[in-house]
């Protein structure tokens, strides 16, 4: 079993120095870092950590915001890991997954962040209802206006090609035929 840490600030002015003499007293061999943003998926450190890791070993973090970008980011990282075998361990929190203990709380928190998902899912869907209610649709507005088809219509009857018909009215070709085809469906 092997101790594998990984640091990671949000900016190049920041330093894991805090972070890396933690994961060194808590006895790990190896440490990947990175400098990126929490929100971002993108993290070289972390993937290469991540390749590393074997059956047996445990992840150390500094601190639980260190690893995911958000709660339910989080579960997935470390319901990964204990998939592969692999446990987790945040120092601050005093969270170890190779723990029964640990194990309850990594839990607790995962049926935290499917209540949060489900609440999100079930606003958005009241709000999507309400919205329709008052009206309203959703969706991006339509690029080729009625009035932009009529132009493009009566441009192609001078003898434009469509693709010539859509730089005039200024929408992208595809964008015109799918309207031109959208309206040949709703006429008998």
């Amino acid at each position: 079993m092997a101790l594998i840490g990984y640091a990671r600030v949000s900016t190049a002015d920041q330093d894991t120095a805090l972070q890396t003499d933690a994961l060194h007293r808590a006895g790990c061999e190896k440490i990947f870092e990175d400098t990126a943003s929490g929100t971002k998926a993108e993290r070289p450190g972390l993937a290469a950590a991540l390749a590393y890791l074997r059956d047996g070993d445990v992840l150390v973090v500094w601190r639980l915001d260190r690893l995911g970008r958000s709660l339910p980011h989080l579960i997935e990282v470390v319901d990964g890991l204990q998939a592969r075998g692999v446990g987790f361990r945040s120092l601050t929190e005093d969270m170890d997954t190779t723990t029964p203990g640990g194990r309850l709380v990594f839990h607790v928190f995962g049926a935290l962040g499917q209540f949060e998902r489900d609440l999100i899912r079930e606003r958005t869907r009241a709000g999507l209802a309400a919205a329709a209610a008052r009206g309203r649709k959703g969706g991006r507005k339509p690029v080729v206006t009625a009035d932009k088809l009529q132009r493009a219509k009566a441009h192609m009857a001078q003898g434009l090609t469509v693709r010539e018909a859509a730089a005039r009215v200024k929408v992208s070709k595809t964008s015109l035929y799918v309207a031109l085809q959208a309206e040949r469906a709703v006429q008998p």
